[in-house]
Order: C-alpha cells, then sequence, then structure tokens
C-alpha cells in the first residue's frame, strides 16, 4: 500500500475489482458457450465463419487462426457469430456464396441457429455436475421432533429415527423428504427408518399441503417430522396445576432434580424418570424497555412442586408452547382480530393445527384468501374470519414481490435457530459429510436441469400473462450482482446459479422474436414448408419490430437495475 494510502478506499477498491472479475466470468463463460454452439454448428454444416465474437464494439484484442477471427470486444454484453452470407445482398464471391448461410439447406440454418440456445440448455448439465461432485455437509435425515398427531406420530415414527426411504425413494439428507412427497399425499406410503441400528418400515397416510414457491403452487404429502428437537419451552393452560404453582407460558425448563435438560423429547423422559419433590430451574424472559427498544432480559427462577397424574408434560400440567403466540405486529390482521401475546392457537378453517410449522403451511397456501382462525385466549375459545395483509417484499437483489402476513409470531425456538435471543433457541440439527460420486452427480444433474427449465419456462410464461411483475426483470446490474452474491456463497453456488441463467438465455433466444434465434428457426421452418423464405420486406419489417422491442426492452431492464440501486 503506498504512503497515505485510504484503507478504507483500497479494500473498496479491491472489493469492486473482484466483483468485476467474477461477473467478467460468470458473463463471458455464458455467451461464450451460445456463441460456441453455433460455430461449431456452422463449421459441421460447411458454412464459413468469419468472426468469433466476445462482447460488442471496439474490438480489444483478437487472433487469426484458419479463415476465422476470434476477438474479445469491449462491451461483455453478449457476443455474435459472422458467417459469410447472413443476410441479402452480401457481396460474395464464387466460393464464398457456395459457403454462405444462406446457401445452406433450411434443415442446416435450423441446426446451426438452435445451436446456440441448446448449448446454453446442456452446459447446465455440466455446471451441476461439476457442484454435486465431491464433499459436501448435509442436514440428516435424522428425526428431531414429531408433531403431536401428525401421520408420523400416528405411524410410530420416533425421535432419533433416520429416514432411509420415502415410497421407495432413497433418502440421505432431511430436504429430500418433502420433494420426494410431491403429489403423494393421502394415501398410504411406506417409510423406512434406522432405528437402533435395524430397518424399520413403516405405513404413513401422509396429510395434503399445498404450498406456493411464488413460481408455481405445489401439493405434496406432509410428515410431521423436523430435523431439530422442540425446545424445552413450555406453555401453561389456564387454570392448570402448573400455573397455580408458578410456572408460566414460555418458560424454559433448565434442569429437574439437577438434571439437565436439553429438548422437549428429554423433558418428558427426566419428568418421567424424576421422584417427587420436584425441583424446576426455569429461565424466565422478560421484556425490558430500553430507549425505544424492546430488550429480552433472562430471569432464572427455581420451583418446588410434586407431579401428578400422566406421563411426560401432562405431569407437570403443561404442553409444549410451540403454538402460543409469543409477539403479534402492530397494525396487522392479527391484532385486529384481537390476538395477544400467550393465546394458543386451535384451528385453521376448522383443521386442527398441530405445530408452527402447520400454521405457516396453511397461511403460505391460503394466501390472501379469507379463513377462519380458532384460538384460546385464556380460558375462552375465540373465532374469526380473517385473511392476511399483502405486503411488498425484496429479496437480496431487491426485486419486488408479494408476500402475505397475518403477525403473528411463535416463540423464537420455534421459528429459527440462527442469531436473535440464545435462551429461546432450540438443539441444531445433525449434519453430516458426504461424498457424491461422478455417476450420482450426473444422475443428480440430469433431474436438476428438466426442473430448471420447467421453472424458467413458468417464469417467462408469467411474466407474459403479468402474474410477474415486468419490476422483477433485469439486466447487467443485476447480473453483477448475482455474479458478486454467488462468488461470495462459494464455488458451488456460483456454478448453480451461472446454470439457472444459462437455461434462461437458452430459452429466452428460443423465442420467436425477430433478433433471436428462435425468429431465425421459425423463418427456416417456414422456407422448409412453404419452399420459399419469408419475402425480404417482410424480414425487413420484422426486424424493425425486433429492435424497437429490444430497444424498449434495454430501457426497462436499465430502469429496473437503477431502481433497485436506490431502494
Amino acid at each position: 500500500m503506498k504512503p497515505g494510502a485510504d484503507p478504507v478506499n483500497v479494500a473498496f477498491s479491491m472489493g469492486a475489482l473482484q466483483d468485476t472479475t467474477y461477473f467478467l466470468i460468470f458473463l463471458g463463460v455464458l455467451v461464450t458457450v451460445h456463441e460456441s454452439g453455433h460455430f461449431f454448428a456452422a463449421k459441421w454444416a460447411g458454412v464459413k465463419v468469419l468472426k468469433f465474437s466476445i462482447g460488442f464494439g471496439p474490438k480489444l484484442f483478437s487472433v487469426v487462426r484458419g479463415e476465422t477471427e476470434y476477438q474479445v470486444a469491449a462491451l461483455p454484453l453478449g457476443g455474435f457469430v459472422q458467417m459469410a452470407g447472413m443476410y441479402e445482398g452480401e457481396d460474395l464471391d464464387e466460393a464464398d456464396q457456395k459457403r454462405s448461410f444462406l446457401a445452406a439447406p433450411w434443415w442446416k440454418r435450423m441446426i446451426i441457429l438452435s445451436a446456440g440456445p441448446a448449448f446454453n440448455l446442456i452446459f447446465p448439465i455440466i455446471a451441476y455436475f461439476v457442484a454435486l461432485s465431491g464433499d459436501h455437509t448435509i442436514i440428516s435425515a435424522r428425526v428431531g421432533a414429531v408433531e403431536p398427531n401428525s401421520p408420523a406420530a400416528i405411524a410410530g415414527v420416533l425421535p432419533g429415527d433416520v429416514i432411509t426411504s420415502v415410497d421407495g425413494k432413497p433418502v440421505r439428507a432431511f430436504d429430500e423428504i418433502s420433494p420426494a412427497l410431491t403429489n403423494i399425499y393421502e394415501r398410504v406410503v411406506p417409510v423406512t427408518v434406522k432405528r437402533d441400528g435395524k430397518d424399520v418400515t413403516l405405513q404413513i397416510t401422509p396429510k395434503k399441503v399445498v404450498e406456493n414457491n411464488q413460481v408455481e403452487k405445489i401439493t405434496k404429502g406432509l410428515l410431521g417430522v423436523s430435523p431439530i428437537a422442540r425446545p424445552a419451552i413450555i406453555g401453561v393452560p389456564p387454570d392448570s396445576f402448573a400455573l397455580e404453582k408458578g410456572l408460566k407460558t414460555f418458560d424454559r425448563i433448565l434442569s429437574i432434580n439437577g438434571v439437565v435438560v436439553k429438548d422437549e423429547l428429554q423433558l418428558g423422559r427426566v419428568i418421567d424418570a424424576a421422584q417427587n419433590p420436584l425441583s424446576v430451574v426455569v429461565v424466565r424472559s422478560r421484556v425490558v424497555p430500553v430507549g425505544g427498544f424492546d430488550l429480552v432480559a433472562p430471569d432464572v427462577v427455581t420451583l418446588t412442586l410434586d407431579k401428578q397424574e400422566g406421563k411426560g408434560l401432562a405431569a407437570l400440567g403443561v404442553e409444549s408452547a410451540d403454538l402460543y403466540v409469543w409477539a403479534v405486529f402492530p397494525d396487522s390482521p392479527a391484532i385486529k382480530a384481537g390476538l395477544t401475546q400467550g393465546d394458543r392457537l386451535v384451528s385453521f378453517s376448522g383443521d386442527q393445527l398441530l405445530s408452527w410449522y402447520s400454521v405457516r403451511t396453511h397461511l403460505k397456501a391460503a394466501e390472501h384468501a379469507p379463513f377462519e382462525l380458532t384460538w384460546r385466549s385464556g380460558t375462552e375459545l375465540k373465532h374469526q374470519t380473517m385473511s392476511q395483509a399483502g405486503e411488498e417484499a425484496l429479496d437480496e437483489l431487491k426485486n419486488k414481490s408479494e408476500v402475505f402476513e397475518l403477525g403473528v409470531r411463535p416463540r423464537l425456538g420455534f421459528e429459527t435457530f440462527v442469531g436473535g435471543e440464545v435462551l429461546a433457541a432450540g438443539p441444531d440439527y445433525e449434519k453430516l459429510n458426504i461424498h457424491t460420486g461422478p455417476a450420482e452427480a450426473l444422475a443428480a444433474s440430469f433431474r436438476a436441469v428438466p426442473d430448471a427449465i420447467r421453472t424458467i419456462s413458468i417464469i417467462m410464461g408469467k411474466l407474459f400473462t403479468r402474474e410477474i411483475s415486468l419490476d422483477n426483470v433485469g439486466g447487467p446490474i443485476l447480473l453483477f450482482q448475482v455474479a458478486s452474491k454467488s462468488a461470495e456463497l462459494g464455488f458451488d453456488v456460483f456454478l448453480v446459479r451461472m446454470a439457472m441463467i444459462s437455461v434462461n438465455l437458452g430459452l429466452v433466444n428460443l423465442l420467436p422474436i425477430p433478433i433471436l434465434d428462435g425468429f431465425g428457426l421459425l423463418a427456416a421452418g417456414w422456407e422448409g414448408i412453404r419452399r420459399r423464405p419469408i419475402p425480404p420486406r417482410s424480414r425487413e419489417v420484422a426486424n424493425l419490430i425486433g429492435f424497437a422491442m429490444l430497444a424498449m426492452l434495454v430501457v426497462r431492464v436499465f430502469y429496473n437495475d437503477i431502481s433497485r440501486l436506490l431502494r
């Protein structure tokens, strides 16, 4: 560093240079892949290639090999393959005329034009293969908690079981369980678990749920299991023995008779094994207003009480705090309906609620549709028809989307386990290091790419129907942000994001819009069917329309990009 240099400015400059490098690699690879498809197909078809360019505008450097000039240009926002005789009226000698693009049979021209998008759809297979190969850390398929009265609980799934297959599909990571149940519900499904070193197959009837991922609604089956054990945070019903003895809702039990309690499952076992009288140590959260903010302060309280009839939590006269409301947002539908802290959610449109996960699932599916919520407030059971409020949300790239919010939250330990209030957080999930071999990675790649094509196709369709706002369309600045943020998250994420953009680029280029490959395919197909080319005047008009559409799109994406920066 030079004497007197500002370290902040130096760090900023290095960061900007690094982000620019990621962007150039990201876009450069995608452009090279696309143009290579046209290039190799033209060579195969015997069409003369005059120039292969990465970028537009002024030439930065080039090299001539054989009859083709390979160049890198100053504007890295695309590229092109210039072939002899691409347009009517070009002045070509006799040899080049025979090897011109327009002189090639219509079906060869279709292959040349489709090769660019095809390479964009093949490249993701390679990208996913590289990203998925090797060693990875996953969340184990070990069951941390089973929701009461859920399909899994009814079938006999126990905390500590490791799910190894669902409906005959092998499962290794916990996030593979839900996709395995897509469109599988309300019928008996064999689920195999590893328990005490032995394989046990259980017959489970998953419950039907509808999830909305902002692209589409997916119907799938719900087992009612979680990878994380439920924290030992209790709910105390009104007029209960526990309330008389001084226990309060949201108390977290730390120990009983000196035995440390880590989670809800262990709490039940410790209660069953303990002898009266019970010395119960709890940590109790107290909200302290400080300078306009609410801070949560812990108080450690020791209580003495005797066990009552029943097993587990029932012997203390308590239940899980899972469905108890910890926070109600100001001006939300929940507070307007009269929900307050300490209320317990009971049912959603007549469907009994089992856990906060089931609450989220119901709310996600409902969106803005009205529903009847039943909850217990003190000793009173309340019912009210309400609907969620629509809100505008921004993702990490500041894209807009509409989210729906009821305005209630559970105790933090039931909602998230990252950051926040440490005393409320529950046990962590089990992680495993796994190795994915070449064959498995390739098979996963061939599954991932069709899913990506399907997702991008749905998004494109919803952009045309305006179900997804054009405000989310981005240009070079958005790509710059995608590249830099992906690189921060690791090489695997960088490759996966590049694969998704490649799929997007391939599908967009297949649209039958003038100046895109899709229109050239349409023109070649027209010639193949009608035995004559599209009239030159019609092509000129179409190209003018295409350039006008491109200009409007460029204005829109730059407007969107700049708007994101200002949000």
